[in-house]
């Protein structure tokens, strides 16, 4: 199985960097009418991200449309378990994305309000940090 991931990169590692203050971008709903937006900040790794979209495609069962507005493209590096230290940065292991406080992590459209509510709210259960929802009209 497939988890989102970039088809390439400039560089294989990276550092881990700091993920402090409020989301630059991407923290109003753009395509869809209703979302899910980051309360917390954190890592999402793309198996999460992932099951977040099965949650909800389930939920609406084939009506409905749905936006992922995250991408993981941070490579986490791993060392082995039992490894002495030295010798190094460990090999990539997975893909994560930053997010921060505002977000929005996923929008979906063409469904009722509680139907959003509820298939919303399923997926918030996969995450790693709080979310709310949030609705169109509410644009401030």
């Amino acid at each position: 199985m497939s988890f989102l991931m970039p088809k390439r990169t400039k560089f294989r590692k990276q550092q881990r960097g700091s993920i402090a203050g409020l989301s630059k971008g991407g923290s109003y709903i753009e395509f869809g009418e209703f979302g899910m937006q980051s309360l917390d900040r954190g890592w999402v790794t793309g198996p999460q991200i992932e099951a977040c979209r099965v949650a909800i495609s389930r939920y609406f069962s084939r009506k409905g449309q749905v936006w992922i507005r995250i991408f993981p493209d941070k490579p986490v590096s791993k060392k082995p378990a039992e490894t002495r230290q030295g010798t190094g940065k460990g090999a990539p292991d997975h893909w994560v994305a930053c997010v921060q406080p505002g977000r929005v992590l996923f929008e979906v459209a063409n469904v009722t309000r509680e139907e959003a509510q509820e298939a919303l709210k399923l997926a918030a259960a996969k995450l790693p940090f709080r979310t709310k929802f949030v609705d169109r009209l509410e644009r401030v």
